[in-house]
């Protein structure tokens, strides 16, 4: 009873609490058995700016953990979030445990399959209770023996419900949930994770699951609790939808992104092209399509900080939304050191790294190497992970050589300069795509496991 008491709390501490600017609300560490409704519910994890999901294990279940394995990561890596662990059960306990100690958060585990690897964890992990606040386990049974995870691993089960960690039961009650309306909403929202979650139901639209809402319930539950019905049971908590009309709302809400303000002054960086000058208006719409809205508002905000359009400040922009992409973070979460130098034009780039991560001088994030020779390259370190990016060196030496031949026939004073650097600028914005300009090395962190 007493853990039921403390999830209680819990969630009434979620419901009135604001959150922090930046901070995400949920720092979740998720098991998976790889099943079509498994992938939909990471993507909405992974979509979502008040999540970050520190690691995913996988475990035999409706895959075996394997296929499992090699289902996540292929998606993972199609997001471009390779710095995001996945690791199989022989090594999950090491890193359920180096999550925890990188991470000061109380953290949610998140259960899609059985419980084996949490009572592993819980069993192997010393700091496990101490710093899991809560499990969410997806199962269609109300009661503690009923259901098809708890029938993958049923003393492993019992094992965790029976401890003290509070745990949340999800799961049921979501036939019929991707309806037409709701489909074609989501191939309108602009999001490589609704994307996704549409192309699982088209490849797999002769099974009558893959409409069905089962392990997202989890994600929904994590954002939405007032959304769903609370049954008390002896040793859990169980969730039933309650308004399923307004999960389908929810869930397009999460995957468009919007479970947090972005912005800290303006509600959204507008999209409308008769907000932008006119040379700017006919990439704007294709900008915002290829690359997404963090790129273009990124873009937008360092060039008014920039005080003109700049190729290296835009390269800087793409940098460090490729290393927030890399990483699946937000803003503000990482520091940076710059090899670019103080010195115009490769210095520029210090301006669009530092408004797309966040990591300004202001916040102590961002370093400005003094050593020579400067490079179009950074190093980011996130948790226990660092990564160096570097502007490939044929698109590097193509920029620099364009603005050393403007230079010397027009001079820094000339007009004529200024317009054909913001001329290239526009059409490198346009053209330049971030997941293929940047080499990345890793310099120090967990590898991922094979």
């Amino acid at each position: 009873m007493k853990k039921i008491v403390a999830l209680q709390l819990m969630l009434l501490v979620t419901l009135v609490s604001w959150g922090h600017p930046w901070k995400p609300s949920h720092y979740v560490i998720v098991d998976t058995d790889g099943g079509l409704d498994d992938m939909k519910a990471i993507c909405m994890l992974l979509a979502s700016p008040d999540v970050r999901v520190l690691a995913i294990t996988t475990s035999d279940g409706y895959q075996t953990e394997q296929e499992a394995f090699n289902r996540v990561r292929k998606m993972l890596d199609s997001f471009h979030h390779e710095g995001v662990t996945v690791a199989l059960s022989n090594i999950s306990c090491d890193v359920i445990s180096q999550a925890l100690e990188n991470e000061a958060t109380p953290v949610t585990f998140i259960s899609l399959g059985s419980l084996k690897t949490v009572s592993n964890a819980i069993k192997r992990v010393p700091d496990f209770r101490k710093k899991v606040k809560q499990i969410i386990w997806t199962n269609d049974g109300a009661k503690e023996s009923e259901g098809f995870n708890y029938k993958a691993a049923p003393e492993a089960a019992m094992e965790v419900l029976r401890d003290s960690v509070p745990i949340m039961i999800a799961g049921g009650g979501g036939e019929g949930f991707y309806d037409k309306a709701t489909v074609s909403t989501l191939k309108k929202v602009n999001s490589r994770y609704a994307q996704k979650i549409t192309a699982i139901i088209g490849e797999n639209s002769n099974h009558a699951f893959v409409y069905t809402a089962y392990d997202e319930m989890a994600p929904l539950l994590l954002h939405y609790p007032s959304l769903f019905t609370t049954t008390i049971h002896e040793m859990n908590n169980h969730f039933a939808p309650k308004d399923i009309s307004a999960l389908r709302q929810a869930s397009i809400k999460i995957l468009s992104g919007e479970t947090v303000n972005r912005m800290q002054v303006m509600k959204s960086v507008p999209s409308d092209t008769s907000f932008y000058m006119t040379d700017l208006q006919p990439i704007v719409t294709e900008v915002i399509k290829k690359y997404g809205d963090d790129e273009w508002a990124s873009g937008v905000i360092a060039n008014e900080l920039h005080r003109h359009l700049g190729v290296f400040a835009i390269v800087g922009v793409k940098m460090g939304i490729r290393a927030r992409e890399y990483f699946c973070t937000g803003v503000d979460e990482f520091s940076v050191t710059s090899h670019a130098g103080s010195t115009p034009p490769l210095s520029c780039m210090n301006d669009g790294i530092q408004v797309s991560t966040g990591a300004t001088p202001g916040h102590g994030l961002l370093t400005i190497s003094p050593d020579e020779p400067f490079t179009p390259s950074a190093e980011f370190r996130y948790k226990d992970k660092t990564i160096r990016l570097t502007l490939k060196k044929e698109v590097a030496d193509k920029l620099l050589a364009e603005l050393k031949e403007i230079n010397f026939v027009y001079g820094l004073d000339s007009n004529i300069y200024w317009e054909l650097v913001r001329k290239n600028t526009i059409k490198y914005w346009q053209q330049f795509d971030r997941t293929q300009i940047f080499t990345i090395e890793v310099i120090a962190g967990l590898t991922q496991p094979e």
